[in-house]
This record gives C-alpha cells, sequence and structure tokens, in this order.
C-alpha cells in the first residue's frame, strides 16, 4: 500500500501574520520511542522516534540531518497503537523537512511519501 498526501486549508482570506497563523495537521500522531535506522544516500544514522503520524515522524538524532535529505526507514509499530494482534512492520520512504537542536541532541521531522506494510 502506498501513501500519497495532499491537504491544504482552503481560504477565502489573504495570508495572515505569522502570529496568527497556526498549524494544521492532517494526521494523529502518536508519541512513541521506537529505535530505528535511517538510511540515505549518505549513509545510515542510528535515530529514536519521539512521534510517529501517518504523514511523518520527529525523530530524535546525536548528529545533524540537512533538510531535503531523502530517506528510507522501517518502523515496528506495536500492535496495541494499531489494534492489532501483533507488531506490523512498515517500511516508509520520506525526507527531512526540518532539524533542530534541543538540550542533549537534534530533532528531525521527515515526511512519510511512501509507505508500504511488510509480509510477515
Amino acid at each position: 500500500m502506498n501513501a500519497s498526501k495532499s491537504a491544504l486549508p482552503l481560504s477565502s482570506a489573504g495570508p495572515q501574520p505569522a502570529s496568527q497563523r497556526q498549524e494544521v495537521r492532517c494526521a494523529v500522531r502518536f508519541p512513541l520511542a521506537l529505535p530505528v535506522m535511517l538510511a540515505s544516500d549518505k549513509g545510515e544514522i542510528a535515530a529514536i522516534t519521539r512521534n510517529v503520524s501517518a504523514s511523518g515522524v520527529v525523530f530524535e538524532l546525536a548528529s545533524p540531518v540537512k533538510a531535503g535529505l531523502e530517506i528510507r526507514f522501517s518502523l515496528r509499530m506495536p500492535g496495541e497503537v494499531l489494534g492489532t494482534p501483533h507488531d506490523v512492520l512498515v517500511n516508509c520512504q520520506g525526507r527531512v523537512v526540518r532539524c533542530t537542536r534541543n538540550q542533549s541532541n537534534y530533532l528531525a521531522a521527515s515526511t512519510i511519501d511512501e509507505y508500504q506494510f511488510a509480509e510477515q
């Protein structure tokens, strides 16, 4: 199964000042800390998820990554989160949209542009 997303807010009013804009989320986010390896043409990077949704993931990393980097990763989603009797392995492709520093590490937000459930 592949995912494609298109969610643009519709508004007849002109652009709003940054102080009045609200972030629009298309999917519910789950606060999950899952170990994951991010693969790109730059190599592999160990990370931990901080939250996961159908459209994106926030990863915690030891070093920064550049916005625009295309990545591949697999997530073993817990069955109790999905409401299934078993964990589900999901292979994902996406790209980093931002990376910021927190107290001790970096937080990188990534889209999930395509995903496929693995046979188990």
